[in-house]
């Protein structure tokens, strides 16, 4: 348990503050999670894999000295990128960089057992498409709810209803006639004081003491945003578990169900009544409109296709009374213009498809003789609002059923998506481990051993690479044609001992690896070093040689540093220190004769031997030979002519080749 996040290294005062702001900071650095600590303001994916790797080290113990030079870290990095380019999304790339080589045998073993699974896992073409769809999930993006609101007479309460329910407004009122005047505003009001309680007030107005116990359930949008918004990636989740035939922590198919009822800007979709009142209200004025038209036509038709005889005095009686058409129509076509008044209802009706509103409906058009006949706006505007009302609290009825059973669902959910993140990065592990034949190394002794090892890392198809088998411990030469692969040995060996210690599996048929504390690789130097670069690499071997650290060193050449007689006295002091250490050291060079004879102590010298020359191409046996000196590139030049023309000159330099090599 950490008990000051800031004692990690690269955590300082405002990293923690931006920490502070998860749900659970300690738990998130506990388990290394990159997606978690990600998810923290202003901290990139590479900042959290390098925060939760400090974690790891931490919690450990660790130190990070083990890759102590510039080529050791270069050899890290290409391990890692083989691994990381069989990770399929973004989360499983920067989880992988939180492995890393460690002189901590509880860190070792600790990986170790997560890789024992996971290269049980196989990577199926199906598993890996699904994965291609999964992110870690985001927070809900900012809902702003304007129809509704929260209202108190408490200043404390105020505070902490703005804290827990941003998305509302939160009202600060004295009385009940404050509460009578959001009541006007809003549609919904929730008062959170117990002294309210009874109130009678016109409109939607709730007394809930106990709101703030559960904000989530104040605001469904809250819910229906967060499942929005990541309901591809849930959907992606889901689809991993079924190919990868993993038991999910949740019901997927009822969890798809509910995303099926969600559009991508949270609102809820599929229930047909909602859809209705949504249309009727869309529709009303249209409607309104076809309906007056079916009136009028019939009417207009009843009109022409009849002759209307009126007497005198009848017609004379009519205007005096100053009647108009209307009585006309009363008179005449009573039943004509009942049956349009009837014809419009039952258009109005049709159309609109709401049932439980049709008495409203049918008043729209009143039974008084006219022409054209024309709707109550009365009507239609007491329509509209019933139907508005309605759809109002439906839709919100809705949405609270299905933010309540999504809500049950939410952390169910986010263990699917992590389950198929975490998925991701095991996969990675066992394509690696396949893809290079890996076996898991034994963890003990001193020294190095590798049988049937091929580096991954060479510019060649794996299938290709030629098996070596090579043992050092203590201090060894190692000598060899060009390009016999003296350096492709030696970073062989550095791969094998940085893998072993991340806790993975090595490219080899068997493996044994001393558990080492730091691993110095010094790379070939491209030309002579001036006065000022050869002093500080005699410093760094210098502090090299001195402590009791168990180290592996692997050294490439360092005789072009400066003049070969000088080289090889100085490699040989170097030797002769390391030999007194805990050190396992393996130095590729030109002059090992030379460096055998200058030291003090017994240095084994091995060989990557050149079988011989066929067609200008050498041919070599990639093992390298123990207590070996092998022949030069030139020497086996010579041995060629030699044996091919019958010429003095050839067998004498040959044995002068025999005489030194003796």
């Amino acid at each position: 348990m950490f008990e000051d996040v800031e004692a990690i290294d690269g955590i300082g005062a405002k990293t923690a503050e931006r920490l502070a702001e998860l749900d659970d900071p300690i738990a998130a650095l506990e388990a290394g999670d990159v997606a978690e600590i990600a998810r923290a303001p202003g901290i990139s994916d590479g900042r959290a894999a390098r925060i939760a790797r400090s974690a790891i080290r931490h919690r450990h113990g660790d130190s990070d000295e083990f890759l102590a030079t510039a080529r050791a870290s270069e050899l890290y990095d290409s391990v890692l990128a083989l691994l990381k380019t069989r990770a399929v999304t973004e989360y499983g790339k920067k989880h992988l960089e939180t492995l890393y080589p460690s002189s901590s045998a509880d860190r070792i073993s600790e990986v170790r057992a997560f890789t024992e699974r996971a290269i049980d896992r196989v990577p199926t073409a199906e598993v890996l498409k699904a994965l291609s769809g999964v992110e870690p999930l985001d927070a809900s993006r900012d809902v702003r709810i304007r129809d509704r609101c929260l209202a108190t007479n408490d200043a404390e309460t105020f505070s902490e209803a703005r804290d827990a329910v941003p998305e509302l407004s939160v009202e600060l009122v004295e009385d009940t006639r404050g509460i009578a005047d959001l009541a006007r505003g809003y549609s919904s009001v929730i008062v959170l004081d117990e002294a309210f309680s009874g109130i009678e007030i016109e409109g939607d107005v709730r007394v809930r003491p106990a709101a703030l116990e559960d904000p989530a359930a104040l605001v469904p949008e809250r819910t229906l945003a967060f499942f929005a918004q990541n309901g591809d990636r849930l959907r992606a989740a889901a689809a991993v578990h079924r190919a990868a035939e993993m038991e999910p922590s949740c019901d997927i198919d009822g969890l798809e169900r509910a995303l099926e009822r969600l559009d991508s800007d949270g609102t809820v979709t599929g229930d047909s009544q909602l859809a209705r009142l949504e249309t009727a209200i869309d529709d009303l004025d249209t409607a309104v409109s076809m309906a007056e038209s079916v009136a009028n036509d019939r009417l207009r038709e009843a009109i022409e296709e009849r002759d209307v005889t009126i007497e005198g005095a009848d017609l004379l009686s009519l205007v005096e009374r100053g009647a108009g058409v209307d009585s006309l129509l009363e008179r005449e076509l009573a039943d004509e213009f009942a049956e349009s008044i009837e014809a419009a209802r039952e258009h109005l009706v049709d159309t609109l498809s709401v049932s439980d509103h049709e008495s409203l409906v049918r008043q729209a058009f009143n039974e008084e003789p006219t022409f054209p006949v024309e709707h109550d706006e009365r009507v239609i505007t007491r329509l509209r609002e019933e139907l508005t009302a309605e759809r109002d609290r439906r839709a919100a009825r809705i949405k609270r059923d299905l933010a309540e059973e999504l809500r049950e669902m939410r952390n169910p959910a986010e263990s699917l998506v992590q389950a198929a993140l975490q998925l991701d990065v095991e996969l990675a592990v066992s394509r690696f481990a396949r893809d290079f034949e890996c076996t898991f190394p034994k963890i003990d002794g001193r020294g190095v051993t590798i049988e049937a090892g091929r580096s991954p890392l060479l510019d060649v198809p794996f299938d290709s690479v030629e098996p070596v088998d090579y043992a050092v411990e203590g201090v060894s030469l190692l000598s060899g044609v060009n390009s016999g692969g003296k350096t492709s040995t030696l970073d062989l060996v550095g791969t094998v001992v940085v893998l072993a210690q991340m806790g993975l599996p090595v490219p080899a048929e068997r493996a044994r690896v001393e558990r080492f504390e730091a691993l110095h690789y010094q790379a070939k130097t491209q030309g002579t070093l001036d006065a000022g670069a050869f002093e500080s690499t005699l410093r760094e071997f210098g502090s090299l040689v001195e402590g009791d650290r168990t180290r592996l060193v692997l050294v490439d050449e360092l005789e072009s540093i400066t003049e070969p007689g000088a080289s090889a006295v100085i490699i040989a002091g170097i030797l002769e220190a390391l030999t007194e250490s805990d050190s396992t050291a393996v130095f590729v060079s030109h002059l090992a004769g030379e460096i055998k004879e200058a030291a003090t102590v017994d240095v084994t010298v091995d060989g990557i031997e050149a079988i011989g020359l066929a067609d200008g191409e050498l041919q070599v046996k990639r093992s390298p030979v123990k207590n070996h000196l092998a022949r030069s590139t030139p020497e086996l030049i010579v041995e060629k002519l030699a044996e091919s023309e019958e010429r003095a000159f050839y067998s004498a330099l040959l044995e002068k080749f025999d005489g030194e090599s003796r």
